[in-house]
Formats: structure tokens, C-alpha cells, sequence
């Protein structure tokens, strides 16, 4: 039914209740299920929906709305999946106390056109987990893309069992439709301009309302500069700036004024000139509000609309400005990439127009500081005290750090964004649980922990498979299913030494170049009538990956693909996790060329034969429990695979090297590799000779290539080659070959248009780590672009003398296949689960670019 006028209106709410009242009665584990799939579906949705609503709204960018589309599935179901929402929550029989939680009843949720469908996903799950029914009345302008969310998320909660009708929508908003529905709702979660959160609090039941943002950032001279820049045009860049909580205005000591400023140009800000700055106050308010025309737009469309020219790239546009008061356009919310510079005296100068400024337009609602907090903490601890807002944040991004779960790991995920009663709001923190106090949140940045995984015993050195394989004896294995290549001919140098040690076996073959999950499926069928204790694989990434698939699918036939293929963000945040593996099997892998490293990876790619997909699979389980390298078993590696295998183990260690969960343990790992393959690939592909020195030193390098990026991952190169090379059946050495070199352009800048989204290092440094490569391996230069230009060179020479082809087109991809799939391979790549640790983080367009580059 649809919902036009007040009486289709009165009879949806009524559908509501009567679907909530039976809501209420569901146990934690039903509605906990309908909660996890809700927020599948929703994450499954994101490209869609993000497209929907730039397409719709012509506000933001899709990148950054699939990531916010991402982060309200993903974040908030991990944040409260284990959340006790329904019944008794908390009982203490010293003290006799029982907390019994009980639903409030449908909720109106206001929907705003800025972010409508990462706000309508958040609303409705938080709705589902309390078991509550919600209706929604979008935004005018939005109400396409905020309907189709909300239209997956209740198609996903009926299908997991929630009652029909818990979800529903106004399908032509009106101030008047939406007034009805705050008046008849039991409760309202209003996100939205001033006027509709005043009037979801003036409808006479409770209201939970944001308040406007104006951000106010100060820049203390004890402030790690470059981090300080590189995180505002972080948070300022993000979406376009429609984040309430981003920075609007930044506040500079006299002492670092210029360094500052130069930083900030140099990373892509534009510096508004004086005789271009009334300009600009011109398109950015409108009699005396801000224009809605700038709103989520790039700085380089602001600019032609204020008629001042600036190039393409640029990311934010910066107004030097003296005044904090109202008659300044850049002192107040501008929802944009447009910044106001203020110029302060002292620290107290910088506190006071702080303080004006939130007054002006942002009380409640958000600040920030970037200082030294050894050195500043007197400083940070003045300013978090004057600061009459719920959310002060030390050295870190606003809009990042408002969203919560980001840089701080106690800030609550969230998308309505409390301000306590200073900005008019019943709550003093991001929305979650009631308070009746205004709390203030002082948060320090805060990276989250690194690791370091690899496989339990790992055997190396020519020759060690015998003695390797004889430890199975002592383990008291009795039964091995081995998954090997059937061209090899080294599956006897297995078979012997099991029969040596009395171990049974069975042997399974059927692997494609691209394994299938048809075949996975088929091989562990036969696992299950051998009922094995080891699992051995026997050959390159195929049937290693293969073999890994097979295990997980062995010990629990219960498991679904799906859910082992989900994407995540951060991999401490899936919101699948991998069961526990080694109840029945062991896994031992056994290299036999020298590229993926996946004998000690806890990767696995495989291809869904109904969808023609690729599927990069990522969890520490599927890590093996034993490795064996033995370079004897790639002594008669065809040439032209050697070097295939060879590049692929280049590509990894350098994308491991430069991703932004690169570390002191696995850089060690990644430079050594990358130094051995250029000095021995060379030898080892060698048509005149077998040098089993150089053999060798390339098979260890594949091995540790393989552990410096099974834990710091990769990047946009394995991101663009795992699509490119599905689609056009490109060997996945050769593809990963045929972009690096472009990628490495395309990452080695300072200024890059977007940063990696939530990086590891302080400011982007990939092109500092691309020249550390050259200078390990001794390529001269002076400065950091000419050495990472001799790298480019280099990798170039390197693939010459292999004879692996130049370009994609070289590679036997026609013109017209590849311009048909472009859209398609990019769009995939985009979402690939590498691309969200490469060091700059791509535009989809970006990723065209390299691509088109590549094929030339």
C-alpha cells in the first residue's frame, strides 16, 4: 500500500503496531538473527544504494556513500550484535536487581537528503535489535533511494522471520504527512535541518533530534603538522563534507601560520585570494543561509558556481578570513569542502574564536584539537573544558571520529549524532542509550593493534619434503587426503614417504587453472567418505586455495559460501566468523611454484562458476598449519610460469610493503623478497641452464612475500588483476604484472585525491616507501620521484627480459571486450577486498584511468 494522504497514513501506522506488538514477544536469538541478516542485506546493497542516492540527490560521492553504506551494516552490527536487547538484560542476586528491557513501539525516523540511505540503514537496524517498528518519511529529494533501503532491510527481517509490516515508509513526504506521523509515532529519531528536529520536539511525544554542526579545529604549535592537515582534508574531503560533524572552520597559531597554510596547498587546497573571496561568500550563502546548491558538491564545481577557477583536483577551498561573527559566511556550517583560516595570536586567541564559533551555530555538537598531548596537555585540557560540545576530539579526523568506532574505539557507532541540551537535544552523545546528563567524550586517536600470522611450523631448504612429511608419524596421523595438480609429477615423492610411515591416502586432481566451487564442493565430498586427518596440498595457489576451501567445507558442512565470501572493512569486524578449523584435519601445504605464497596466507580465491565471480577469501583459519618449501619440487617449472609466479610474488611483497597495515615485522619480510626477485628471477627463468641456487632463492622469497602480505595485505593492483583476470582469463601473475607499474603512479603522490579511508599511517607516505624500495635495492636517484621512477624502470626492465607482455592489450585482450567490461572490472575492483589497504584509496573513475593506461 502505498502512503500519500493522511488516511493511507493512519492505516500503515496501525499495520505498524500491530507488527510491533507481535515483535515484542521474539526471543534475543530471533531477533539477534533477524538483526544479522538485515545488516547482510544492507551491506550486500551498498553499491546499489550509494548510486542511488548521488544519482538521486546529486549530493556526495558514490566511494565514499558505499563506505558509509558499508560502515551502518557492518560497524553497527558489530558494535551491539552481542547486546542484550529483549527481556531480562542484567540480573544480581546479591543486590536482587533484574533489568527487564522492554520496546517503546514504532518509531518515526526523519530521513535527511544528505545522507539518506547509511541513515535509513543505521535507524532500521537499531530499530530491529530492539524489537521495535519504525516508519519512515524520507526527504523529498531523497525518497527514492531512502525507500529502496529501507524495502531491503524489511524484505530481509520478513525473510529471517520478523513480522510483515515492521518496517514501512511515506511514499510522497509532506510537512504535513511527516508532522502526523511524529504526532502518532511513539518516539521520533529526527536527523535533519534545525526546523524539522524543532518540530519533532514540539510534536508532544519524545524526540531524539541532531543539532546543527560548526566545527571548529585549533592547530596548536606543538601539533604534528603534516598529520593534522592530512587528517582535516581526511575528514573535510569525505563525501564532499556533509558530515555534520566536519571541520568548518580551522584555527591556526601565529607561530606555525605559514608552515600550515604551504601544507595544506601542497596537499591540493586552494587559497581563496582576497579579490576572489566576496565571490565566493556569495555562492556559499544565500540571504542569509547556506546555499543548498554546494551542498555535498566537489570544491571544483563551487568554485565555477562562485566564478573563480581552480584546478580539477582540487580538494578543499580555503577562505582566510578574520571575523567569527554572524555576518561572515565562512564562519558558519557550509556542508561542503569550504573551509574558513583563522589566524590566532596565542592559544587563547585560538580558544576564544573556538568559542564564538560554536556559539554561532554549533553548541552541542562537535570540536577539535591537534596538539602534542605530552607536551599540550594543559592546552587539550583548557579546550575540552570551554568547549561547550558533547564530542572534543584530540588529533583526530571530526568526521571520522563522530561516526564512531573510528580512531577512538569507545565512541559509539552512529548516525544521528546527539548534542545534549546545549544544541536543543534530549542526548549527550551519539544515539544509543538514554541519559538525562550531558556527558562529555574527550577522545585521543588511537590505532588499533597489527599482527602477525603464519603457519606453525613452516619447513624450507632444498630436499625437506622427506623429512617434513615423516612428522605426520609422530603426530599419529593415519589418513591423508592429498589435493593436487594432476599435471605434477610430484605427488609420488608424497605418496612414498606416506606409505613409509603407514599412512593412507587418497588423491583428488580435478583442479581448474581457476578453481571452481562446483569442484570444492565435489572434492569434499570425497573428503567426507575418507573421513581424513590431514589434508596435504600439492601445487601453486590452485590447489592450495582449492584445498583450503575444502577444509572449511569438511569439518563444517553446515557453513555457506555467502557467508565465507562476505566482505568486510576491517577484519576484526566481520560480521561472519570463520569457524574453528583442526578438529578433524590438520592442513599441510606444499608449494610447487613460487608466487602466490599461499602455503602460509590465510587467503584463498576462488570462482563461483553461476556468477562468474571471483572470490578473495580472507580469515586466519584458513591459514595451514604446516608449510614446506622445497625448492627440489620447482626445479622443472615451465620458464614462462616461473616468471609469472615470479612477478606475482614481486607484486605482493611491494603492495604488502606499502599498505597501510604495513608493519616492522612484515617490512622486513617484503624488502628482502623484492631485493631476491630481482637478483634471481632473471637466473631462474633461465632457457639455458637450471640454477638451483637461484630456484631456491626465489621459491624462499615467494614464501616470505606470501607472510608479509597474509598480514599486512595488499592492494589496488591484486584488487584490479582479481577482476581483470576473471574477466579475461589472464593468468593472475601476468595480470597483477600488466598494472603494477601504473599503480605505482598512481599511488606515489603526496597529495592524493582521496587517502586510503581509514589509514594506518599518520599522512600518506606511499611515495617515501616506494623509494626505500629503490634504494634497498640500489637504484641511485636523488630525490624520492626519480627513485621511484627508477623502480617504475626497473620493474619494467624486469619484465622485459621475461618476455610477460607489456600491456593488456599485448596480454590478447581485444579493444572492444575490454571497453565493454570497463565499467564492470572497475566497479568490481573498487569493492575487491584489497583495495581498502592500498596506501591511496581510489575513485572508481581513478581506477578506469590505470586500467585504460595499462591496456596501452
Amino acid at each position: 500500500m502505498k502512503i500519500t494522504n493522511i488516511d493511507e497514513l493512519e492505516k500503515k501506522l496501525e499495520e505498524v503496531r500491530l507488527a510491533q506488538r507481535k515483535f515484542s514477544t521474539y526471543s534475543q536469538e530471533k531477533v539477534d538473527e533477524i538483526f544479522r541478516k538485515a545488516a547482510m542485506a544492507a551491506i550486500d546493497a551498498r553499491i546499489l544504494l550509494a548510486k542511488m542516492a548521488v544519482e538521486e540527490t546529486g549530493i556526495g560521492l558514490v566511494e565514499d556513500k558505499v563506505i558509509k553504506n558499508h560502515f551502518a551494516g557492518e560497524y553497527i552490527y558489530n558494535k551491539y550484535k552481542d547486546e542484550k536487547t529483549c527481556g531480562v538484560i542484567e540480573k544480581s542476586e546479591p543486590y536482587g536487581i533484574t533489568k527487564i528491557a522492554e520496546p517503546i513501539g514504532v518509531v518515526a525516523a526523519i530521513i535527511p537528503t544528505t545522507n539518506p540511505t547509511s541513515t535509513t540503514i543505521f535507524k532500521s537496524l537499531i530499530a530491529l535489535k530492539t524489537r521495535n517498528g519504525i516508519l519512515f518519511s524520507p526527504h523529498p529529494r531523497a525518497k527514492k533511494s531512502t525507500i529502496a533501503a529501507a524495502q531491503i532491510i524489511l524484505n530481509a527481517a520478513i525473510k529471517a522471520g520478523a513480522p510483515e509490516g515492521i518496517i514501512g515508509w511515506i511514499d510522497e513526504p509532506s510537512i504535513e504527512l511527516t508532522q502526523l506521523l511524529m504526532k502518532k509515532a511513539d518516539i521520533t529519531l529526527a536527523t535533519g535541518g534545525p526546523s524539522m528536529v524543532k518540530s519533532a520536539y514540539s510534536s508532544g511525544k519524545p524526540a531524539i533530534g541532531v543539532g546543527p554542526g560548526n566545527t571548529p579545529v585549533i592547530i596548536d604549535d606543538t601539533a604534528h603538522i603534516k598529520m593534522a592537515v592530512s587528517s582535516i582534508i581526511l575528514s573535510k574531503t569525505y563525501d564532499n563534507g556533509v558530515i555534520c560533524a566536519s571541520e568548518q572552520s580551522v584555527i591556526i597559531l601565529d607561530s606555525i601560520y605559514d608552515k600550515v597554510k604551504k601544507e595544506f596547498e601542497e596537499r591540493g587546497s586552494y587559497l581563496i585570494k582576497k579579490d576572489e573571496l566576496d565571490k565566493m561568500r556569495q555562492a556559499i550563502f544565500v540571504n542569509g543561509n547556506i546555499n543548498s546548491e554546494i551542498v555535498g558538491q566537489s570544491a571544483y564545481k563551487i568554485a565555477s558556481m562562485a566564478g573563480i577557477t581552480v584546478p580539477k583536483t582540487t580538494r578543499i577551498l580555503i577562505g582566510e578570513v578574520d571575523s567569527v561573527g554572524e555576518e561572515e559566511p565562512f564562519a558558519h556550517e557550509k556542508l561542503s569542502p569550504v573551509l574558513a583560516m583563522y589566524r590566532a595570536k596565542d592559544f587563547d586567541d585560538a580558544l576564544n574564536k573556538a568559542v564564538l564559533l560554536v556559539n554561532l551555530g554549533g553548541l552541542g555538537h562537535t570540536s577539535a584539537i591537534y596538539a602534542d598531548v605530552i607536551k599540550a596537555q594543559d592546552k587539550i585540557d583548557k579546550f575540552s573544558r570551554a568547549m561547550k560540545t558533547v564530542r572534543t576530539f584530540v588529533n583526530i579526523p571530526s568526521a571520522q571520529g563522530a561516526s564512531g568506532d573510528l580512531y577512538n574505539f569507545k565512541i559509539a557507532p552512529s548516525f544521528t549524532l546527539g548534542c545534549g541540551s546545549w544544541g536543543g537535544n534530549s542526548i549527550s552523545e551519539n544515539v544509543g542509550p538514554k541519559h538525562l546528563l550531558n556527558i562529555k567524550t574527550v577522545a585521543e586517536r588511537r590505532e588499533n593493534m597489527l599482527w602477525f600470522k603464519v603457519p606453525e611450523k613452516i619447513y624450507f631448504k632444498f630436499g625437506c619434503l622427506q623429512f617434513a612429511l615423516r612428522e605426520l608419524k609422530d603426530l599419529n596421523k593415519k589418513r591423508a587426503f592429498i589435493v593436487a595438480d594432476k599435471n605434477l609429477g610430484h605427488i609420488e615423492s608424497i605418496t612414498k614417504v606416506l606409505q613409509d610411515i603407514v599412512v593412507d591416502f587418497k588423491i583428488f586432481t580435478e583442479i581448474e587453472e581457476d578453481p571452481l566451487l562446483s569442484t570444492a564442493r565435489k572434492g569434499t565430498e570425497e573428503m567426507m567418505n575418507f573421513k581424513p586427518d590431514t589434508i596435504i596440498s600439492l601445487g601453486g595457489s590452485s590447489a592450495i586455495d582449492l584445498a583450503k576451501i575444502m577444509w572449511v567445507l569438511y569439518e563444517h558442512p553446515e557453513v555457506k559460501f555467502e557467508d565465507l565470501a562476505m566482505r568486510f572493512m576491517d577484519i576484526r569486524k566481520k560480521i561472519y566468523k570463520f569457524p574453528k578449523l583442526g578438529e578433524k584435519a590438520m592442513m599441510i601445504a606444499i608449494a610447487t611454484s613460487a608466487g602466490s605464497g599461499s602455503e602460509v596466507t590465510p587467503f584463498a580465491v576462488i570462482t563461483d562458476e553461476t556468477t562468474g565471480i571471483k572470490y578473495s577469501l580472507v580469515d586466519y583459519k584458513l591459514t595451514p598449519n604446516m608449510a614446506i618449501v622445497d625448492a627440489e619440487l620447482m626445479m622443472n617449472m615451465p620458464k614462462d610460469l616461473a616468471a609469472a609466479s615470479g612477478i606475482h610474488a614481486l607484486v605482493h611483497a611491494i603492495e604488502a610493503y606499502t599498505s597501510v597495515l604495513a608493519s616492522e615485522f612484515t617490512n622486513g619480510f617484503a624488502l628482502e623478497a623484492i631485493r631476491l626477485i630481482f637478483k634471481y628471477l632473471p637466473q631462474a627463468c633461465s632457457q639455458d641452464t637450471i640454477n638451483e641456487k637461484a630456484i631456491e632463492k626465489i621459491t624462499h622469497a615467494s614464501t616470505m612475500a606470501g607472510m608479509a602480505s597474509a598480514n599486512a595485505f595488499l592492494g589496488v593492483c591484486h584488487s584490479i588483476s582479481h577482476t581483470l583476470s576473471a574477466e579475461h582469463h589472464i593468468q593472475q601473475g601476468i595480470a597483477n604484472a600488466l598494472l603494477i607499474e601504473e599503480v605505482i603512479r598512481f599511488n606515489a603522490v603526496d597529495n592524493p585525491v582521496k587517502q586510503a579511508a581509514f589509514p594506518q599511517y599518520k599522512y600518506p607516505n606511499a611515495i617515501w616507501r616506494y623509494a626505500r624500495i629503490a634504494d634497498y635495492l640500489k637504484l641511485g636517484g636523488n630525490t624520492e620521484k626519480e627513485k621511484v621512477e627508477l623502480l617504475i624502470k626497473a620493474i619494467h626492465k624486469l619484465k622485459e627480459n621475461l618476455n610477460i607482455p607489456l600491456s593488456i592489450k599485448n596480454a590478447g585482450v581485444s579493444e572492444k571486450n575490454f571497453y565493454d567490461t570497463l565499467d564492470k572490472v572497475s566497479e568490481l575492483a573498487l569493492d575487491d577486498q584489497c583495495t581498502g589497504t592500498n596506501p591511496r584509496f581510489p575513485l572508481t573513475s581513478e581506477i578506469k584511468e590505470i586500467l585504460i593506461k595499462s591496456f596501452n
